[in-house]
């Protein structure tokens, strides 16, 4: 896969991105921090959440993938079987295990400096981090987001991404258009209409499901 463009530090969310962010997930994010990763198109495909809920609800995943296109080819990849290889391989190979190990600490260290940074308690020693670290591998789409913030700590997401099609070819997974077709807006969940994919201007519509949307995806 073609190397993809990285950012040395995450940057704060913007009330823009919040709006992409929620029409990716078919709903309004939780405990964001800032945009831990940024797509070729532009749009946020990782986000930094804060380790607890508003109300104290643990929260240990730190690094949220949210492109629906880099969800969808990461399942095709899961759907292969390759977590099972990849954690048979942690068995046999003490230096891949031990990159491993290393990464899960990272995770660790970065979630509780979280914590610290929000004037919140951290979560308790023994936590879970994510993706099935460090001892198997569950969740690929975990393992990336981690790789995509932090380049070169998870050696899984490496693996993950360099065996993925080139997701962002096709262009953003959602389009966020202004009504009065400004080029630049100070856009929100309301405020934002999305591109269908005849090119005609849609609102997302309501699925049935409290606090979920649907969104026309690109």
């Amino acid at each position: 896969m073609e190397q993809m463009e990285q950012r040395d530090r995450p940057e704060e969310m913007e009330e823009a991105d919040r709006a992409v962010v929620a029409a990716q997930l078919g709903r309004t994010p939780r405990a964001v921090r800032r945009v831990a990763h940024r797509c070729r198109c532009g749009l946020p495909d990782v986000i930094e959440t804060a380790p607890r809920l508003p109300d104290g609800t643990p929260f240990p995943t730190l690094y949220y993938l949210t492109c629906p296109k880099a969800n969808s080819a990461i399942g095709s990849l899961e759907a292969g079987g390759v977590m099972r290889t990849m954690t048979a391989r942690l068995a046999a190979d003490p230096a891949l295990a031990e990159r491993y190990r290393a990464a899960d600490a990272d995770y660790r260290r970065r979630r509780d400096a979280a914590a610290r940074a929000d004037g919140i308690e951290p979560l308790p020693a023994g936590t879970q981090t994510a993706g099935g670290m460090p001892d198997r591998v569950k969740c690929l789409h975990a393992l990336v987001a981690h790789e995509l913030a932090v380049p070169g700590v998870n050696p899984f997401g490496r693996e993950a991404l360099d065996a993925l099609p080139a997701w962002w070819r096709g262009g953003p997974c959602v389009r966020p258009l202004c009504n009065e077709r400004q080029e630049q807006i100070e856009m929100s969940t309301k405020s934002v209409v999305w591109q269908g994919k005849s090119g005609e201007s849609v609102k997302p519509e309501k699925s049935g499901r409290p606090g979920k949307e649907e969104v026309p995806w690109r």
